[in-house]
């Protein structure tokens, strides 16, 4: 900006002009549809609050234009777009008690007692919440109280994880199990939710036999685990998995960051011959970082911002859940930040109890060891058909996986965006079927029958990139749930008594679900 003084000077001539247009009431300039910070009619009835929008978006715009005009590399125009935003939205006149109409109603409605609640609020949240603006009211929740309600039994502890067996709903059940693999990063129960939303229950009254994960949240005891701690945990749990269901092999469902770890088990046991995977669901997750460079998440994963990241958590240990959550709410601020600023001190009222932001909020820790090997991991650029990872003395690779698989991704998924997602279909080998939901990280996996909303698209020919697929993919009305379901009933092997109890004589059943891991705070 500095070399190029007059592309400020333009800017600031271009935006005196619109100003103009504003003054004169000539001004065109509208919120976006999806905008829904001015959603308040009185943003248009009223002039003078008229007028401050309008300036607000000219200026917000000019900024961004004004970057555009920069001699920078895309990849930095995207970084310093990306930062410029955080300073505007940080600034609209919502986040201000003048500048928010309905805020200004509120306080004259109620003699001042909104914004008595709202600094109560904003004090618990400074103490409580790690500066944040609480996003749900977490008094309405228990896990295993209303939420984690399926029954089930732990039937394997190690140091790393429980696994629970779910107690079968159907008489008969496929005798090959599906065992889930959850993310590191928040708890299992999202699995679990609530009756109506859980995928576990949809699972079981489907008659497959369900064994779930659920990770302990570790402490700075435990920063050298990495990759190679948790793929032998899940190699443990998997092999009592298929023993207590007298199966030779399971289908495979990982998530997020557990389906990368879950991949790379895949790829060690077709390093070792080892032939307990009968089929692999992977959801939301991204294998090939490279395609994500410049996306939100990517735009900042440069050499010194890596470090950066690598050296905080060797320091502590760990990298605390709480910060993890405060990174992702600050790439999308107007969304996950400033509209509970202006709901819960501006307006004073409680969040909404919502159980996905309950859960979401429900933070785990990551291993030091562990955050600095996905940090490697995306340095390399992730992993490829033909990339290597080392696991327990072996150089694995993705293009050795030949079991079927199913890879989901979500249209609006800002942590693994879709187009990411589908390279993973590329990087295994054997039969891989992409599928994209209308939904966005969290949404694309609680996804339950009966959402007039829902969407889905597949596309079964040939097509070697994200455009490819999406231009000839057929649209479907409802769910993935009940496409993937159709999936699984072909691989889930013979349909068999359901078993009377859970457990064997080697894994015995342990404590009810949740389990105890679950409880351990961050």
């Amino acid at each position: 900006a500095l070399r190029r003084p007059d592309t400020m000077v333009n800017a600031s001539v271009s935006a005196m002009q619109d100003m103009f247009k504003i003054f004169t009431g000539a001004s065109d300039v509208a919120p976006d549809r999806a905008d829904k910070r001015f959603k308040d009619p009185i943003w248009i009835s009223n002039p003078a609050y008229k007028g401050l929008m309008e300036a607000y978006l000219t200026w917000s715009r000019g900024m961004n234009d004004w970057v555009d005009t920069l001699d920078l590399s895309n990849r930095d125009k995207l970084r310093a777009k990306l930062l410029t935003s955080m300073v505007t939205d940080t600034l609209a006149p919502t986040n201000s008690l003048l500048g928010n109409p309905a805020a200004m109603k509120e306080t004259l409605d109620t003699g001042g007692k909104n914004l008595v609640a709202g600094a109560r609020n904003f004090i618990a949240d400074m103490v409580d919440n790690n500066g944040l603006p609480a996003m749900v009211d977490k008094s309405k929740f228990e896990v295993g109280g209303n939420l984690a309600l399926s029954k089930g039994k732990v039937v394997l502890r190690n140091d790393e994880l429980e696994l629970i067996q779910y107690a079968p709903t159907t008489d008969k059940v496929y005798a090959r199990p599906i065992f889930i693999v959850p993310p590191q990063i928040n708890k299992f129960y999202i699995w679990d939710l609530a009756p109506g939303r859980s995928i576990v229950e949809y699972l079981t009254g489907l008659g497959h036999q369900v064994f779930l994960v659920s990770w302990r949240n570790p402490q700075a005891k435990h920063a050298d685990w990495k990759l190679e701690t948790y793929i032998n945990a899940l190699d443990e749990a998997s092999q009592a998995a298929c023993e207590i269901s007298k199966s030779r092999d399971l289908n495979l469902v990982g998530a997020c960051s557990g389906g990368i770890t879950a991949a790379l088990l895949l790829a060690y046991w077709a390093r070792n011959k080892i032939t307990r995977a009968g089929s692999f669901t992977l959801l939301v997750a991204v294998l090939e970082t490279d395609a994500t460079k410049n996306t939100t998440m990517g735009l900042f994963a440069n050499l010194e911002t890596l470090e950066l990241a690598r050296t905080f958590s060797r320091s502590k240990g760990i990298l605390k859940g709480q910060d993890l959550q405060k990174a992702f709410a600050w790439l999308r601020p107007n969304d996950l930040i400033w509209a509970y600023w202006a709901n819960n001190y501006l307006l004073g009222k409680e969040p909404p109890a919502f159980d996905i932001l309950y859960w979401n909020a429900d933070t785990t820790n990551l291993p030091a060891a562990f955050h600095e090997e996905l940090l490697n991991l995306m340095e390399q650029g992730g992993m490829q058909a033909d990339s290597t990872w080392p696991i327990n003395g072996n150089e694995v690779q993705l293009g050795d996986v030949t079991c079927d698989k199913f890879i989901v991704g979500g249209t609006t998924d800002h942590i693994t965006p879709w187009q990411g997602c589908y390279l993973s279909k590329h990087s295994f080998g054997g039969d891989n079927e992409f599928v994209l939901s209308q939904s966005g990280h969290i949404q694309a996996l609680i996804n339950p029958p009966g959402n007039p909303r829902a969407v889905y698209m597949t596309n079964r020919g040939d097509h070697a990139t994200p455009e490819e697929f999406l231009a000839d993919a057929t649209k479907h009305e409802g769910t993935w749930w009940t496409y993937w379901a159709e999936w699984l009933a072909e691989r889930g092997g013979k349909q068999v008594a359901a078993p009377k109890t859970l457990g064997s004589k080697k894994h015995k059943a342990g404590v009810d679900a949740p389990g105890t891991y679950v409880h351990e705070s961050a």
